[in-house]
C-alpha cells in the first residue's frame, strides 16, 4: 500500500523534484512551503512520514521539530530533515529538536526512494522502494513498450525528473541540454521518441523540432513538446503545426505523462 508522505519545503525545485519522484512510485504526497502551514498539515492528516527542510525563513525546520515532536504529533510518525547543513554537530542539533534522521542535500534522485523507504514501515516500503539488488531487479519490469527516448531540457532539474519516471518505467533515456547536442544525439542514437522543452534559453524548441522534421532520418520520430511556460493556444497551434505528436502543459501527473508517452509510441507510423 502507499505511503502518505509530507514534505515541507519553500524552495519549488527541491519541492517538485521531490515529490515528484515519490508520486512515480506510488506515494501520496502533501506539501507545505512553510513551517507554520506544515505543521497545521501534519497535525490535520497525520502521514505515515514527514520531509522537512531545515533552513527555511520564519518558523525554520528546528522550530518545526520542537513543535511537532513536543505535543502536536504522534512521536511514531517519522521526521527526517532534508538538509544540505555539513558543519559539526549539526547532526546532534537535528536530532536533539527531534528530527528521527535526515538526507543530504542535494537529493540523489537514484537513490531518494531507497533513502526515504528506510524511514518508512515495512508494508509502506514496497510501494515506493526499489528491491535490494540480490532478491530482483533494481529496476521495475519494462512496460510494453521498452523504447529508447530523448529528453530535451535546459534545465537539470527537468531532465532529472524526466530520467527518473521514465527508467522506472523501463525506457532507456538519453538526454541534452541544447539543439545541437539533441541533433548530434538523435542522428547518432535515433530514440523511438523525444521529449523536449519549448523555451530553452536563448534556444527554441519550435527551431528544434523544425531541424528534426528537415532529416529524414528523424522526421518519422514522434516528438512531444513539455512546457510551462509557453502554454497559450497559439504557441501549442504552432508546435503542433509544425509536427509535434503532442502538446502537454506543465504541472502534469507523472501517469498522465507516461499514458502519453505511451500511445505515442503504440501509434502507427
Amino acid at each position: 500500500m502507499p505511503a502518505r508522505i509530507l514534505i515541507i519545503e519553500d524552495n519549488p525545485e527541491n519541492l517538485e523534484l521531490m515529490s515528484y519522484l515519490l508520486e512515480a512510485h506510488g506515494h501520496t504526497v502533501l506539501t507545505a512551503t512553510d513551517g507554520t502551514s506544515g505543521i497545521d498539515i501534519a497535525r490535520t492528516e497525520l502521514p505515515d512520514l514527514i520531509l522537512c527542510d531545515v533552513q527555511m525563513p520564519g518558523l525554520d525546520g528546528f522550530a518545526v521539530a520542537r513543535e511537532l515532536k513536543g505535543n502536536a504529533l504522534p512521536r511514531s510518525i517519522p521526521l527526517i530533515a532534508v538538509t544540505a547543513l555539513a558543519m559539526v554537530g549539526d547532526r546532534d542539533r537535528m536530532l536533539a529538536a527531534g528530527f528521527d534522521g535526515y538526507l543530504p542535500k542535494p537529493i540523489t534522485p537514484e537513490t531518494f526512494i531507497c533513502d526515504t523507504g528506510a524511514f518508512l514501515r515495512p508494508e509502506l516500503r514496497a510501494a515506493g522502494t526499489v528491491p535490494d539488488s540480490d532478491s530482483a531487479p533494481s529496476r521495475p519490469p519494462k512496460s510494453s513498450t521498452g523504447r529508447r527516448i530523448l529528453v530535451v531540457d535546459d534545465m537539470a532539474v527537468n531532465l532529472e525528473l524526466a530520467v527518473s519516471l521514465l527508467q522506472q518505467s523501463g525506457h532507456e533515456v538519453l538526454t541534452a541540454q541544447g539543439i545541437e547536442q539533441a541533433l548530434n544525439i538523435a542522428r547518432h542514437s535515433r530514440p523511438d521518441l523525444i521529449l523536449s522543452d519549448v523555451c530553452m534559453g536563448r534556444e527554441s524548441g519550435f527551431d528544434f523540432i523544425r531541424e528534426v522534421k528537415a532529416d529524414p532520418t528523424l522526421q518519422g520520430t514522434p516528438f512531444v513538446f513539455l512546457t510551462a511556460t509557453m502554454t497559450d493556444t497559439a504557441a501549442k497551434k504552432m508546435g503542433m503545426a509544425l509536427g509535434a505528436t503532442r502538446y502537454l502543459v506543465r504541472p502534469l501527473e507523472s501517469q498522465q505523462l507516461l499514458a502519453e508517452i505511451e500511445n505515442c509510441l503504440r501509434a502507427p507510423e
